[in-house]
Parts: C-alpha cells; structure tokens; sequence
C-alpha cells in the first residue's frame, strides 16, 4: 500500500528563489493549492513587526515549521535568518477564495498583503488575517531553505 512513484513526486517541490527580486511575489503550485512566496521589502518586514499582537485577530503563527503553540510574531511567519522570504499557502481560510496582492497593481487591502475580494478579508505583510471574515492567518507550508537561494516545500 506504498504510493506510487508519481505520488511521492507530488509530496514535495523544489523552488528557486534567486530571480525573485526584492518587493517581487510568485506563486507556485504544490499538491493542487497556490504557494505564495513574496521578496518582501524592508518596509513591510518593519511594518509586520510593529504590529502588536493585540491588534491581531488570529493569534496563531499557523506555521508547521515552528512550535505549534508559537505567536503569531513576524519572526514565527517566517524562517529564522530568511526574513525576507515570506512562503504562505495561498487559500483564503474564510471560504477558500485565492485571494489578490501577489501580482503587480493587485489590490492588497489596507494592511499591504492580500485582499480576498469575495468577502473582503484583508491580510497584512505577515499574511495575518486583520479584518473582514477569515478566521485564520494564511497557513504556512512545510518548507526549508536547502540553499541560500532554493526551498524545499513539502
């Protein structure tokens, strides 16, 4: 009852980061769903540190890579010393919705991340859920850096 060959292959995917300049967002697929990988700015890693985690409606890191009681820091959305590299699924936990801000010109809401316009959640620089109907920040895969450049999703 082992998975075949074609099935391990989906288990994981490998991605080159080093095209991806600073500011620029990608989306990849991995096991059907939209992996969202942005270069984020200095900016927005400043203005998702500042956020205080009062002001955060899900306080839960949702991140497989850390403690599964960890805060949902800045630092616990992230892999430590890849700060810049923000790596998130890309479904919208109030409906499955994928939501906009990974292409240029894309509407990304009031807090700089996403926006799902289908029902109007709005994610910050952190992909953390700060207002409209999601209940969740969006999810983090399992994923680390095997280079300075490359990640292992999955």
């Amino acid at each position: 009852m082992n998975p075949d060959a074609s099935a391990q292959a989906l288990a994981s995917i490998e991605v080159d980061l080093a095209p991806v300049e600073v500011g620029q967002a990608i989306t990849v697929m991995w096991r059907g769903k939209p992996i969202f990988i942005r270069h984020r700015t200095d900016k927005e890693i400043e203005e998702a540190k500042e956020v205080p985690m009062s002001e955060l409606r899900d306080q839960d890191a949702r991140n497989p890579n850390v403690d599964a009681n960890a805060p949902a820091t800045d630092a616990n959305r992230t892999a430590e010393g890849k700060e810049p590299w923000l790596i998130m699924i890309g479904i919208c936990t109030h409906l499955g919705c994928i939501p906009k801000g990974q292409a240029p010109g894309d509407n990304k809401g009031e807090y700089g991340g996403w926006f799902c316009p289908c029902h109007g959640s709005q994610y910050d620089t952190a992909g953390r859920i700060r207002k409209g109907p999601a209940p969740e920040n969006l999810w983090i895969p399992p994923y680390e850096f095997t280079s300075d450049t490359k990640i292992k999703i999955g």
